[in-house]
């Protein structure tokens, strides 16, 4: 239930000979920036939908009992808002630690709330990562979160923390204030 992607990471040198690049954040990257950075600007990315089908053995859960996190998923259709962090490629080892359970680097286009765009790079765990718990209703997700704690403490307190970050910057999601609106009949 664990994929160490850290070393894979290190592979994708796209932007390593750059003096900065712009990180796309979606998920604990919006409302905890451990690390350091240049400039934070909000932005979204087309074409992704956030969900929270990614296990966490390493942050918000355990290896016996997995947590669940966001992760994007490809959809025509769809906006992903979030933060972007300028950084210097010296951050990457940082953010690959960070992000070593299933999570890849991806290049993608960053649309920023000003209208302007940049291409840069967002942690992904897609499908076929170890770690991957796929898709289930929001209810299911709910029931499964409010169960779940690891390293970084109870997977509650991080969708809780995603939903206000997401409405202090004025952005909505459905799929994580449906799974908080369960949460919250579960929890009370």
């Amino acid at each position: 239930m664990t994929q160490d992607t850290t070393a894979s990471n290190k592979l994708m040198d796209r932007f390593d000979a750059h003096h900065s690049v712009w990180l796309f954040g979606y998920g604990s990257l919006i409302f905890k920036a451990d690390f350091p950075y240049l400039e934070r600007r909000p932005a979204s990315i087309r074409g992704w939908a956030r969900r929270f089908w990614q296990g966490s053995s390493d942050h918000r859960g355990t290896v016996q009992a997995p947590g669940r996190v966001a992760t994007i998923v490809a959809q025509p259709d769809a906006l992903c808002d979030g933060m972007a962090y300028l950084i210097t490629p010296a951050v990457f080892a940082q953010l690959d630690q960070r992000e070593k359970n299933g999570y890849l680097r991806l290049a993608t286009n960053i649309t920023f709330d000003d209208g302007s765009s940049s291409e840069g790079l967002v942690y992904i765990a897609a499908q076929d990562n170890d770690a991957f718990l796929g898709e289930a209703s929001e209810l299911d997700i709910a029931r499964h979160i409010a169960r779940s704690t690891g390293p970084s403490g109870p997977n509650r307190a991080y969708l809780n923390d995603l939903a206000a970050a997401l409405r202090a910057l004025g952005k909505s999601d459905v799929h994580v204030f449906e799974i908080e609106r369960h949460l919250a009949q579960i929890i009370d």
